[in-house]
């Protein structure tokens, strides 16, 4: 199969990839990707829905890098000790010790902390005499940062360093760039969790030190690392662009948006689930591994290869959806895929939906006038294929 190189429209595909995938699409649900570059390995990337449903459940689609010897520059470290770089029977021994602790309890607990803190945000974007701000660093970073970190019990997170790796690790510069934000992580993440050993409190991370399964399994020292490492990673970045996005996505289309004002109890729920359908935060999954030759759609991926599954694709198939580009809030939201499928289907996916709700009514509720301001200079598209979103967006009111 010939290799497909988008890396010449590199600006293009960050602020709309849509067109490239629906043209790869069209020629077929599986492509080789690739570049010019002697350093790029050229990778299996999975366009197609029903495809990517079966990509995200294959047994033979391997999620640990480390048994496949296809990174040797990065330095395995105790952040790579989590779900999301596992397999089973490791994945399902750590799934289920997490989701003994990260119940659904605990997170509507958290659902009156999550309106005040929006509402101080809120409140302080208000007070702005401008009457303009980026809305990622006024609400749709500090909103999910804020309180992940309290479910986590680390309110003194050291914001602007684990800001900095976390950008490097969702959207890294390097293999070594990346190798370099693991270690720092790795350290920074392993004082934190000796600190709440000796002090725990009533928090997620005490509890997942504490838990413990009927045999008396318990996470090790660096499963504690790697799962405090992929729940802050993940539990921040990915809710900062569906908030962004959604807005985004809301804005542009005014009909929707006064449709949704007009009835935000109806329609919140469904708005959500469109925006994360069409427009979501994750753009492609992290690297999967082939262990043995795997047939697609009639496509045969062969064994040791890095695979790619475009969540983004897979929500624009026609095949799938009807008038797939048409953003529409009404719309059936069965079957996206923006929080995966299958064994690693986002753990967080009810906090996450739950702040989406919450963030994008209010921001509304309080400001009726909102609107995207040109005059704040351009757009900054995330770079890279793993998220999707903007690292910066002018809105005014």
């Amino acid at each position: 199969m010939p290799v497909v190189d988008i890396s010449s429209h590199a600006e293009e595909f960050n602020a709309d990839p849509y067109p490239f995938y629906a043209k790869l699409r069209a020629a077929g649900p599986v492509h080789r990707i690739g570049s010019d570059s002697p350093d790029d390995a050229p990778y299996w990337l999975v366009v197609g829905h029903d495809e990517a449903r079966q990509a995200l459940t294959h047994p033979a689609l391997l999620k640990d890098w480390r048994a496949s010897g296809m990174h040797p520059g990065i330095e395995a470290t105790a952040v790579n000790a989590n779900m999301l770089e596992s397999d089973p029977p490791h994945h399902t021994r750590l799934r289920r010790l997490v989701a003994r602790e990260f119940t659904a309890r605990r997170v509507e607990a958290l659902r009156p902390r999550v309106r005040r803190i929006t509402d101080e945000l809120l409140d302080a974007m208000a007070a702005r005499p401008e009457r303009a701000a980026d809305l990622i660093e006024s609400f749709a970073f500090p909103l999910p940062m804020t309180v992940i970190c309290e479910l986590l019990g680390v309110p003194d997170l050291d914001r602007e360093h684990f800001r900095r790796w976390s950008n490097e690790v969702v959207a890294p510069q390097s293999e070594a760039a990346l190798g370099e934000a693991h270690v720092h992580l790795s350290g920074y993440l392993a004082e934190l969790i000796e600190a709440k050993a000796h002090a725990p409190g009533e928090d997620l991370l005490s509890a997942l030190i504490r838990t413990r399964d009927e045999d008396g399994d318990s996470l090790s020292p660096d499963e504690l690392i790697g799962m405090a490492f992929l729940l802050l990673i993940a539990g921040h970045e990915t809710t900062v662009n569906l908030i962004g996005n959604g807005v985004r996505a809301l804005l542009a289309h005014p009909d929707q948006l006064a449709a949704l004002r007009a009835d935000y109890d109806g329609l919140i729920d469904g708005a959500v689930e469109e925006m994360l359908r069409y427009d979501g935060p994750v753009q492609n999954t992290t690297y999967r591994y082939s262990a043995e030759d795997v047939e697609l759609g009639g496509v045969v991926i062969p064994a040791g290869v890095v695979v790619l599954v475009s969540l983004a694709s897979a929500d624009r198939d026609p095949a799938r959806f009807a008038e797939p580009d048409v953003f529409d809030i009404r719309r059936a939201p069965q079957g996206h895929l923006a929080f995966g499928h299958g064994l690693h289907f986002c753990i967080g996916a009810p906090l996450a939906r739950m702040e989406g709700r919450i963030a994008i009514r209010a921001l509304l509720e309080r400001f009726p006038d909102l609107a995207a301001d040109p005059a704040g200079g351009p757009l900054a598209w995330l770079s890279g294929s793993l998220m999707r979103g903007v690292s910066r967006y002018p809105v005014r009111w």
